[in-house]
């Protein structure tokens, strides 16, 4: 057992990756747990309160979890380019009476703030990070608190720049994940490494202890993951069809869809670069997409929302790793037994 997850009587090396947008709900962060891992709480585009009425339900459940924030690092866009994106946009706007074209980008930080003071107030035993790093001062407070602070990476500068951040451990990304990823950099092209290499350039790198995750779909994935040396194998796109999932319907569906047999990755729909089931909205916007987050994330928010109302995943941010067909109609607890069964 590692240090890392005995600090928290964890007896699987297991992880639910906070997915942001409704899929990693208390029910799935508890289920988790139950089965000897730990889950974590998404804390992007919920505010604060939000978030903290999700850690009082997991709380009461008595098991040990994490939350995930976004941390802010801006890709700004230009006005122009931005315009010229929402007018390509209002066909598909229009199919729903939506009007996306006459405004300016919009920019926020996520209730960043308030959800700091939260997890100072209220600790967590792990608070994650992702999209860019906090400042020491947070770092610093979380671990007064009590809390162990992770950072996501994707490559062994950024494990550097994390380590003199000050946080406990890393979560080291590949490519194959699936949704955002977690580079410090997303103007540029991601650089596809397999993870068990990726760890190992990693531990190289910086001394602190590694979890793993980007495509782990199988026990082999899992075993391959810890050969390399990560104390943990974290997962998200396994789970989104078990029971305990708030992943959307047609989001579910699509993942087991034969018609959906591509994943790419594709800036389209929030500005920053994601891994999503190939669909029309990718094929057809994915060329013209300029990078700006959160800018695009608002813009094409009204759509996504309107287009899962409908089914329709032609314009549906379907999320999903390199190994999504692996996802399975189940409990998360069998999905975890799969997935550690080779351990």
């Amino acid at each position: 057992m590692s240090t890392l997850l005995s600090r928290l009587g964890i007896d699987r090396p297991l992880l639910a990756a906070p997915m942001a947008g409704g899929a990693s709900t208390p029910a799935l962060v508890t289920a988790t747990a139950r089965a000897g891992g730990l889950g974590f709480l998404a804390g992007g585009y919920k505010s604060a309160q939000a978030l903290a009425g999700q850690i009082r339900t997991v709380e009461a459940e008595g098991v040990p979890f994490g939350v995930n924030l976004f941390a802010r690092t801006p890709v700004p866009v230009s006005p122009e380019a931005y315009r010229a994106y929402a007018r390509l946009l209002q066909d598909e706007a229009d199919r729903y009476g939506l009007t996306v074209t006459g405004t300016g980008p919009l920019d926020d930080d996520d209730n960043w703030t308030d959800k700091i003071d939260l997890l100072t107030a209220r600790p967590v035993p792990w608070v994650s990070f992702t999209f860019g790093l906090p400042d020491t001062g947070t770092v610093t407070s979380l671990r007064r608190a009590g809390t162990t602070v992770l950072q996501c990476v994707t490559t062994p500068a950024e494990a550097r720049l994390a380590a003199d951040a000050g946080v406990d451990a890393l979560i080291v990304q590949a490519s194959a994940a699936g949704g955002h990823s977690a580079t410090l950099t997303p103007e540029r092209p991601l650089t596809p490494v397999a993870l068990p290499d990726l760890v190992s350039a990693v531990r190289h790198t910086v001394p602190l202890p590694v979890i793993a995750t980007g495509g782990i779909a199988g026990p082999a994935d899992v075993a391959a993951a810890l050969r390399a040396g990560a104390q943990a194998a974290m997962v998200g796109t396994v789970l989104l069809r078990t029971d305990e999932s708030g992943a959307s319907a047609p989001h579910k569906a699509a993942l087991a869809d034969p018609g959906f047999d591509t994943t790419v990755i594709t800036r389209a729909f929030t500005g920053r670069p994601a891994r999503a089931l190939r669909n029309r909205f990718t094929d057809r916007y994915s060329a013209h997409a300029p990078a700006g987050y959160p800018a695009l994330h608002h813009l094409t928010s009204p759509l996504r929302k309107a287009a899962t109302a409908a089914g329709d995943t032609d314009l549906i941010h379907l999320w999903a790793g390199t190994g999504h067909r692996q996802a399975r109609t189940e409990p998360v607890a069998h999905t975890a037994e799969r997935l550690t069964s080779c351990l």
